[in-house]
Formats: structure tokens, sequence, C-alpha cells
């Protein structure tokens, strides 16, 4: 049941959509802000939100009369919203609460177990036997603790200038990001 392939290919897939890479400057921001997210509980949480979805998510969208499309672009919306604060340095996401943790929000969701990574979750069903997907899943957790718990690192590493280009550059790419889920789910809705 194990398939080294099929973990390898699941890997590699949630590892593109996830892109916590890509996510480094929004950390660094949050972390510079006093928002600093946990990173085992973003790791955990995560993890567990798509090992959820990939046993629940249909069910669970459809309950609420809810399809993937409509699921992925409430999503996109999201991503929308952070890839204009990293843009144009507009602050959108408020911290209402007491806390100064941002780990379940932005940080799990729509940066690590969004949109996009949920909905890809519920289709590797159709390519992966779900033991394959889970170890896949968790693969990708170990590098997202890694990347959140060592992000001072990656900042001494950057520097400021290297910081300021490298969240403007992916504010960018998460726009693109974000405008094409809406409309390829867009264009999914409105057939």
């Amino acid at each position: 049941m194990i398939d080294l392939r099929e973990i390898l290919t699941a890997f590699m897939v949630l590892f593109a959509i996830i892109d916590i890479t890509g996510s480094v400057p929004i950390i660094i921001d949050l972390d510079s802000n006093g928002k600093k997210p946990n990173a085992t509980k973003a790791a955990l949480i995560s993890f567990g939100f798509m090992v959820l979805f990939l046993f629940a998510g249909e069910g669970l969208l459809n309950l609420f009369n809810v399809d993937i499309a409509s699921f992925a672009i409430a999503g996109a919306v999201i991503l929308l919203a952070l890839a204009i604060e990293m843009t144009f340095n507009i602050e959108i996401f408020k911290n209402d609460s007491t806390s100064s943790n941002s780990t379940l929000v932005p940080m799990v969701f729509p940066l690590i177990a969004g949109a996009g990574a949920l909905t890809t979750t519920l289709s590797l069903r159709a390519e992966c036997a779900i033991p394959n997907i889970i170890i896949a899943i968790a693969l990708n957790m170990v590098i997202v603790w890694a990347v959140i718990r060592n992000v001072k690192w990656v900042e001494k590493v950057l520097g400021k200038a290297g910081i300021y280009i490298l969240r403007k550059f992916f504010g960018v790419i998460l726009l693109a990001m974000s405008v094409k889920l809406i409309v390829s789910n867009l264009t999914v809705l409105l057939k």
C-alpha cells in the first residue's frame, strides 16, 4: 500500500501549492509586527485540517451546499487580500484579539492549509492511495515547521533590502495565484 512514487508525487504537488518558501516574507512581516506564528501549532493544525479535509472535505462542502470551485474562490479572495497587503503596505488583516499570535489566520488558513492545498488534497485521491497522501502531507508539514521556526535565520541571511524585495516579489506572485484561482474556478462555476 505504501508507494514511494505516489508519496513523492503527492509531496511535490502539495509542496508547490503550499509554497511555504514563498511565504517567508509574510512570516517575517508577521514576526516583525509582533504577530509571530507558532511553528509547531501551525504545522500540526494544518496537518489536521488537511487530513480531515482529505476524508470529509467533499461531504462537508456538500453539507453547506458549497462546491469546490466556490470554496477555492473564497480562499483566493483571502490570498488576494494578503497579496494587496504585501504589495501596497496596506493593513487588511487587523489583529483584533488580545493575543499577538497569527497562527490560525493568516498562517494556517489561507497560507498553509488554504483553499488551493485543501482542494489539491481532495483531487490527489484520484491518483494516490490515502496513506501515501497522509505521508506526503506530514513531510510537507515538517518543512513548514522548519521554515517558520527558522525564519529569523532566513531574515539574517537576506537582510532588510532582500526581505523588502522578496516581499514585493511574492506579493505580486500571490496576487497572480489568487487571480488565477478566481478565474479558473469562476469559469467552472459559470459553465
